[in-house]
């Protein structure tokens, strides 16, 4: 049999096929201890195919720990993570390589090389990992590109781009390489309320056009209620809650409301206020209730 030929890919073992719906991602009595902290107590979440899921919670909860479990960049110290049928915490490395392949991970500070051009940061996975020609790889840039709304960028570098752009460059660059999941770490942070918007609009159409499974983390309720099909909330280390952003957003679990409305406990308000911090809300509620309501439009 004659060798393939040079231009040709290896590419990563394809999958088992996943029903639409399915569940793609199965964490299961996910543990881990960091500097003699545990950090996660014993996660259980499920994802199915397609489906956009919210992961919120208070800062230090976890989150970042978890998203660095899915992609296989920490091992458990317990538990399991079933990804598209496959336990990746029994995996060796050169294995988790093929898994790492089927992610795109937006970043929160984008994470661009400032040295090299526009279409240099979107090709770098396909630099990395696959064989095409410089051709087909430009060819594959100005196509990611043009789908977040940045046709004709390609030679431009990081400095020249607002925070807005360079979001939608690591976004192009997240999916670069066809991925089956989109890790989203806190996708809007730093942008102002209208780019933030169109942060979420994107996440929403690549959702839908390319068919990928999306996991977002973030303390953005507005961002969180437009893009997610459920939310899930962690807390001291394990899920206390999930289900769709409707329900979420009218839940009378205390910590999922004050989350979500952004409201201080009264520990916290203690911490602030002393023994003065009952009468201090007080006094809030009752300036809230003297304003005058708007003017009729």
């Amino acid at each position: 049999m004659n060798p393939a030929p040079e231009s040709q890919e290896a590419a990563p073992a394809a999958p088992r096929e996943i029903p639409k719906g399915a569940p793609v991602l199965e964490i299961r009595e996910l543990r881990k201890s960091l500097g003699g902290k545990e950090v996660l107590k014993g996660v259980n979440l499920t994802v199915r195919q397609g489906e956009a899921l919210v992961v919120i919670g208070g800062s230090g909860c976890g989150k970042s720990v978890l998203l660095k479990h899915i992609l296989g960049l920490f091992k458990p110290d317990s538990g399991s993570i079933h990804i598209e049928g496959e336990d990746i915490t029994q995996m060796h490395e050169r294995d988790l390589f093929g898994i790492r392949q089927r992610f795109g991970m937006l970043f929160q500070g984008a994470a661009l090389f400032d040295s090299m051009t526009v279409a240099d940061n979107v090709s770098f996975a396909l630099d990395e990992h696959s064989k095409k020609s410089p051709a087909e790889k430009l060819e594959i840039v100005r196509k990611k590109l043009a789908i977040v709304g940045l046709p004709g960028v390609e030679n431009k570098y990081p400095a020249e781009l607002s925070g807005g752009m360079k979001k939608r460059v690591a976004l192009a660059r997240a999916i670069a390489a066809d991925p089956h999941f989109l890790l989203y770490d806190e996708p809007t942070t730093g942008l102002d309320p209208i780019m933030s918007d169109v942060i979420n609009e994107l996440i929403v159409k690549l959702k839908t056009s390319l068919r990928v499974t999306s996991i977002i983390v973030t303390h953005d309720m507005a961002s969180a209620r437009k893009v997610a099909d459920r939310m899930a909330m962690l807390d001291e280390g394990v899920i206390i809650y999930h289900d769709t952003p409707e329900n979420t957003f009218a839940s009378d679990n205390d910590i999922v409301r004050r989350f979500v409305e952004g409201k201080a406990s009264m520990e916290q308000m203690k911490e602030i206020w002393g023994e003065s911090a009952g009468k201090a809300q007080e006094s809030e509620n009752t300036r809230r209730r003297r304003r005058p309501p708007p003017p009729a439009q």
